[in-house]
C-alpha cells in the first residue's frame, strides 16, 4: 500500500515541512501493520530510525479519522527524560490536528493533568510508576480516562523485559484494561531485541490479539569500533613492541571491515594521570562524547578525575555528569547543554543515557570496562551515529597489573574477554538478551495485591484473586501460594479481614502503599538528599558523618549537617578526589556471553577493532590459557589442595553452581574456603582427586533433588524489593525456583567430561 497517501492530511504537510525525500523502510512497514491489521505490533530498528515516528504516524491518522471520547494512546517509556523529549516532538506533530499530548509523571504539570482528568482526549505519556499511581489514587477516574483507548505504545521495551519492572509495567496494562473496558493495540518499539518472537508474546500476553513483526530492509548498519587496553600505571602491555594504532570501522553487511587510521590525540593530559582515562580525555577535545560507566560510583570518580585534567590544564571544564541519584535539575541541565550542536561537551553516564533521549549529534561514546550485556553494549553505541553518520564506540579497558604471586584467575583481563565477546555474539549471532519469562515473582505477587486493594478498597478473597492471579506476570503462581500469601499479609497486618468478610488494606499495609516510592517495584536503597545551600545536589546512601567528605555530581563536598529524621545532608563545595557509594547494582550476565568469553580465550581469530594494548592483552591472556590448559578442563589444580573452577555460566546458573558444591557436593568432595568472583571463577580446597570431582559432581547432578536444598536451612534469600513481606516459605520458593538457573548448571555438569587421560 502506499501509506504516504494513507496518512492524514496534517501528517503529509509535516513530513513536507521536515524536508523528507521518502518515508524510511521502518515507517512504511509499520505503516501497512498498523493499518491493515487488528493485531499488537513489535517494532524492531536501529537508533534514530524514526520508530517513533513510524508508530505515531498512522496511530494519530486512525485518531484523526475518528476520534476517540477518551485518552486515545497511552505511551509508556521507562525514563521521565524519554518523555519530556517525546513531548517535544509529538506536541509539534499534534498542534495542527488538535489532539492533545499530555505529560504525566512527578516533574510535569499539574494543571495539564487536570485539565486531561477534566476532558479525557488524545495521547498521555507516562512512566510505569506514574501510572501505577494513577490507578491507585485516580482509580475512579480510570474508566472515562481509557474507556475508549485504542492503542498503547511502549518504548524501549527490551528495557522492560528481564525484571519486575517490565512485569509491573503489563500488570498495570492488563488492569486498567479490565477496568476501563477497552481492548487498545499494543505497539512495543525498540532498537535492540533479540529474539522478536519471544518479544512479540511478551507484548501481547494477555491482550487477546496476535502480535504482528514487520520484516524490511533497514539498510546498511556501519560501526565504528576500537577496544584498546590499559594497565593503571606503567607498562602498558606489548609496549616494547612496534605497532601502528587502528581502529576499525566495521560494515555489518560486508565481508571485510573498512579500516581508518585513529585521530591523534586533541588534548594532553597530565603526565601522571591515569592511562586509560587520559586516553579519553585525550580524544575528547573538540568532540561531543558519552562516557559511559557500570556504576554510579565509578561515573562520579571518572567524572572527577577527568574535570581535575581540565583544571591542570589551565582548560575550561568540559564535562558533564548524568545518573540516577542526581537531582532532576542537574540531569536536565546535562540535557540540555548536550542538545545544542555547537556544545563540544562529553557526558559522564550510566545507563540513565542509554535510552533514547535525543541529546543531538554525538560523534563518540566510550565506554569504560564491559557492560553486562549485549542489549547495553547497542543502546549505547546507539547513542552516536545520527544523522547520518556512522555509530562509533571506543571501548577503554582498565586493570591493575597482577602481583608476582597473583593466583591463575587473576591473570585473565575477564572485562577485555566480556566485551570482545559482547561484540562478537552480535556480528556473528545477533544475539541479545531474549526476556525472562521463568520466574516466580512473589514480591510483585504482593504489590499488585496491595495495589488492587488500595485502588479498590473492600473485596472478598475469591474476588481479589480473580482480579490478580490471572495477569500474565503471575501465571506460574498457584492458588495455593495465593492462599499463603493472604494469610500472611492479614498475620502482619498488611491486610485486614472486616467484619463482613471482606479484605482491606491494614494499616500497616497503609503505611507502605501511601509511601510514593511504593509506585516503584524496583530495589531501591534509603537515600538521603544532599543539598548545598539552596541548590539540590542529588541522593546518597550512608551519609557520614559531619566534617568527612562526600562525592556528588562529579564534584567533591564537605559535610556541614546531617538530619537523619528528614533524611537530608547539608553540605559545601572543596577541592579534592574521594570515591562514591550509592548502593550496590548487581549485573545480569547471560549463559551464552561467558561461553563466548571461552571461545575467545580458545580460538585463534584476532579481531579488527582491538588497538594494539588490548591485542598484546590478548595474546597474553591467550597463552595463560593455553599453558594451564583452561582449554581442555574447567577444573585446575592451583598446587596443593586448592582448585579453580571455571563453569563459564551465566549470573543465575552460576550461584546455583555455587551453591550446588556447598550444599550438595561439600561433604563428599571434602570441600572448604569456597569464595567466587561471580560469574568467572571459583576457587576452594577439596580432599578429593581431579576424577573424583568430576565423578561425584556428575552423579549428585543426577540425583532428584528439591531445588530448595540448594538453600541453607533457615536462610530466607530477601532478593527483590517486596520479598521482605512475602512469608519466607514462598521467598525461598520463589527464590529457588525463579532465580537460581538449576537446569542450566545440571546442563553444564552434563557437558563436562572427565580429564584427558584419566
Amino acid at each position: 500500500m502506499d501509506v504516504f497517501n494513507r496518512y492524514a492530511p496534517f501528517i503529509q504537510d509535516y513530513i513536507y515541512r521536515s524536508g523528507w525525500q521518502a518515508l524510511r523502510a521502518v515507517q512504511n512497514a509499520a505503516g501497512d501493520a498498523i493499518f491493515n491489521t487488528q493485531e499488537n505490533v513489535l517494532l524492531t530498528a536501529s537508533t534514530a530510525s524514526g520508530k517513533t515516528e513510524a508508530a505515531f504516524f498512522p496511530i494519530l491518522t486512525l485518531l484523526s479519522e475518528e476520534p476517540s471520547w477518551s485518552v486515545g494512546a497511552l505511551y509508556i517509556a521507562p525514563l521521565k527524560a524519554l518523555i519530556n523529549d517525546q513531548f517535544i516532538r509529538l506536541d509539534e506533530l499534534c498542534e495542527e490536528a488538535d489532539i492533545p499530548v499530555t505529560k504525566w509523571h512527578g516533574d510535569a504539570s499539574e494543571s495539564r493533568k487536570r485539565k486531561l482528568l477534566k476532558k479525557p482526549s488524545g495521547i498521555l505519556q507516562i512512566t510505569p510508576e506514574s501510572l501505577e499511581s494513577l490507578m491507585i489514587r485516580k482509580h475512579m477516574e480510570i474508566p472515562s480516562l481509557f474507556g475508549d483507548l485504542r492503542f498503547i505504545v511502549v518504548d524501549e521495551i527490551h528495557s522492560l523485559l528481564r525484571a519486575d519492572r517490565g512485569l509491573q509495567t503489563f500488570c498495570l496494562i492488563e488492569r486498567l484494561c479490565r477496568l476501563a473496558g477497552c481492548s487498545p493495540r499494543r505497539i512495543g518499539l525498540s532498537a535492540t531485541i533479540g529474539n522478536p518472537e519471544e518479544a512479540g508474546k511478551f507484548l501481547a500476553a494477555g491482550s487477546g490479539h496476535g502480535t504482528v513483526i514487520p520484516k524490511f530492509d533497514g539498510g546498511k548498519e556501519v560501526w565504528r569500533l576500537s577496544m584498546e587496553h590499559f594497565y593503571n600505571t606503567p607498562p602498558q602491555a606489548g609496549e616494547k613492541e612496534a605497532h601502528a594504532a587502528v581502529q576499525a570501522g566495521i560494515s555489518l553487511n560486508k565481508e571485510e571491515p573498512e579500516l581508518t587510521y585513529i585521530e591523534p590525540a586533541t588534548d594532553t593530559a597530565p603526565a601522571a594521570a591515569d592511562p586509560g582515562l587520559a586516553y579519553i580525555f585525550d580524544h575528547t577535545k573538540g568532540k561531543k562524547c558519552l562516557v559511559f560507566t557500570n556504576s554510579r560510583e565509578e561515573c562520579e570518580s571518572v567524572c572527577q578525575q577527568l574535570r581535575q585534567y581540565c583544571e591542570a590544564n589551565g582548560e575550561p571544564d568540559r564535562f558533564l555528569i548524568h545518573h540516577g541519584n542526581l537531582s532532576a535539575s542537574f540531569r536536565e541541565s546535562a540535557e540540555e547543554e548536550m542538545k545544542d550542536d555547537d556544545s563540544l561537551l562529553s557526558v559522564c553516564a550510566t545507563a540513565t543515557l542509554e535510552l533514547g533521549i535525543d541529546i543531538g549529534k554525538l560523534e563518540r561514546a566510550f565506554q569504560i570496562d564491559a557492560p553486562f550485556t549485549v542489549s547495553g553494549f547497542l543502546q549505547r553505541m546507539g547513542r552516536t551515529g545520527r544523522r547520518g553518520n556512522p555509530s562509533e564506540m571506543w571501548f577503554v579497558m582498565r586493570e591493575d597489573h597482577p602481583e608476582p604471586r597473583s593466583v591463575l584467575p587473576e591473570m585473565i583481563p575477564w572485562y577485555l574477554i566480556q566485551g570482545i565477546a559482547l561484540v562478537q555474539l552480535y556480528l556473528e549471532e545477533r544475539f541479545v538478551e531474549p526476556p525472562r519469562t521463568d520466574r516466580l515473582p512473589f514480591s510483585l505477587l504482593y504489590h499488585q495485591t496491595m495495589s488492587t486493594l488500595a485502588s479498590g478498597g473492600e473485596m472478598t478473597a475469591a474476588e481479589l484473586a480473580s482480579r490478580v492471579l490471572p495477569l500474565s506476570a503471575f501465571s506460574r503462581i498457584t492458588k495455593e501460594d495465593y492462599r499463603i500469601l493472604l494469610t500472611h499479609l492479614i498475620a502482619i497486618d498488611h491486610i485486614n479481614r472486616t467484619e463482613n468478610g471482606g479484605l482491606i488494606v491494614g494499616l500497616t499495609g497503609e503505611r507502605v502503599v501511601n509511601q510514593y516510592k511504593f509506585f516503584a517495584v524496583f530495589q531501591e536503597n534509603i537515600e538521603y538528599a544532599v543539598r548545598s545551600g539552596a541548590e539540590e545536589l542529588g541522593t546518597i546512601v550512608k551519609p557520614p558523618p559531619v566534617g568527612d567528605k562526600i562525592a556528588i555530581a562529579g564534584r567533591v563536598w564537605v559535610v556541614e549537617e546531617v538530619d537523619h529524621k528528614k533524611r537530608m545532608v547539608w553540605c559545601s563545595l572543596v577541592k579534592g578526589n574521594i570515591p562514591a557509594y550509592f548502593g550496590d547494582v548487581a549485573g545480569d550476565i547471560h549463559t551464552h556471553i561467558l561461553e563466548r568469553m571461552q571461545k575467545v580465550l580458545a580460538e585463534d581469530q584476532s579481531y579488527r577493532f582491538l588497538l594494539p594494548h588490548a591485542k598484546a592483552r590478548l595474546s597474553d591472556a591467550r597463552a595463560v590459557f593455553g599453558q594451564t590448559r583452561m582449554a581442555e578442563k574447567p577444573l585446575i589444580s592451583l598446587g596443593g589442595k586448592m582448585w579453580v573452577l571455571y563453569p563459564w555460566l551465566g549470573t543465575y546458573a552460576f550461584l546455583a553452581m555455587e551453591r550446588f558444591l556447598k550444599l550438595r557436593c561439600a561433604k563428599r568432595l571434602g570441600l572448604s574456603g569456597l569464595s567466587s568472583v561471580r560469574p568467572y571463577y571459583m576457587q576452594f580446597t577439596m580432599q578429593v582427586s581431579e576424577e573424583e570431582f568430576f565423578r561425584i559432581v556428575e552423579e549428585e547432578a543426577e540425583k532428584e533433588f528439591d531445588a530448595e536444598s540448594l538453600l541453607y536451612e533457615k536462610e530466607v534469600p530477601v532478593f527483590d524489593k517486596y520479598d521482605e513481606f512475602v512469608p519466607p516459605v514462598l521467598v525461598r520458593k520463589g527464590f529457588a525456583e525463579g532465580v537460581l538457573d538449576i537446569e542450566g548448571m545440571k546442563k553444564r555438569v552434563r557437558e563436562w567430561t572427565k580429564p584427558a587421560g584419566k
